[in-house]
């Protein structure tokens, strides 16, 4: 051992042999006093923690019973402060939120935010029906009851128990290259349903399986033999169907073998289905892009109410 090292152990022994050490009493009653510091502090944090409850509650729901706006809703601005915006938090995706257990023991559904499903409309106006293009104009125009689709071997769509309003009209329209004043090209047999929430898909769908299920048919007075089918109707709205009917031309009218054809489109939008019905006009044949322009036309005054 080093004479330096020796020397800071005497120094050492010396400094300890004129202290006293601690009685094993004394020691006891200083942890004491330290455990019953602990207890009371950690009952003040509790208490603390629960006066900030009930505080937070009164600030949510008034004393006056009355809620708060919800969190879309802007309140009234403070009288005499001046409103600063604060950025915007960058949104981050939100787990689902727990379900709550009801009195019973039966967990509920989970708590849901966010704005509510729209309403179906309950009337139609009359800026719901749309208007043909200026070149396309008859004048000849009317309301009135009627079928809003052609008999398809009798069968009935459980859909209809389901409508809420219909209104229709008929109205004519001729091709632009014919003058005006003569014998219109074609008419239309134009209805606009408004269906209970959900139940719109259903009368499409119901549509397509009565045609299917109606290749041909017999109409009332008429010794001819319709046949119907589905075809690719395009985009519209929210879905469309669309289907022909096709007889010989009934005799001395037209040319040997031609047929009279006539098409249907329905269209959806929300819970509102259009049907435009191409009636034809002594015994004319439907043109396929004139029904197609006035198809966007009826969806387009269509989704302009709506909104």
């Amino acid at each position: 051992m080093s004479v330096e090292l020796s020397d800071l152990y005497r120094s050492l022994g010396t400094v300890a042999d004129g202290h006293e050490l601690t009685r094993p009493e004394s020691l006891r009653r200083f942890a004491d006093r330290r455990a019953r510091a602990r207890v009371a502090g950690s009952t003040l944090a509790v208490a603390l923690l629960v006066g900030g409850i009930v505080v937070g509650g009164r600030l949510a729901f008034p004393a006056d019973g009355s809620a708060p706006p919800p969190a879309d809703i802007p309140g009234p601005s403070p009288t005499g402060a001046t409103a600063t915006s604060l950025p915007s938090p960058t949104p981050t995706p939100s787990a689902p939120l727990p379900s709550r257990t009801t009195a019973s023991g039966t967990p509920s559904q989970p708590v849901t935010t966010g704005p509510a499903a729209p309403r179906p409309p309950t009337s139609i106006p009359d800026r719901a029906f749309f208007l043909l293009a200026a070149p396309n104009r008859t004048g000849l125009e009317s309301s009135g009851e009627g079928p809003a689709l052609p008999t398809l071997c009798g069968a009935r769509l459980p859909s209809d128990s389901a409508m809420v309003q219909r209104r229709g009209r008929y109205l004519a329209y001729k091709m632009p290259e014919t003058p005006t004043g003569h014998v219109p090209d074609g008419s239309y047999r134009h209805t606009i349903t408004i269906y209970r929430a959900g139940r719109a898909d259903d009368a499409l769908r119901e549509l397509r399986q009565a045609v299917r299920d109606c290749p041909d048919q017999k109409l009332p007075d008429d010794d001819r033999t319709w046949r119907q089918r589905l075809l690719a109707s395009g985009a519209y709205g929210d879905g469309s169907v669309l289907f022909e009917m096709r007889a010989p031309m009934p005799d001395g009218m037209g040319e040997p073998g031609t047929e009279e054809v006539r098409l249907v489109r329905a269209v959806r939008v929300g819970d509102v289905v259009t049907v435009l019905w191409e009636q034809g006009w002594e015994h004319t044949v439907a043109v396929r892009s004139q029904v197609d322009a006035d198809s966007r036309r009826a969806v387009a005054a269509i989704e302009d109410w709506l909104d």
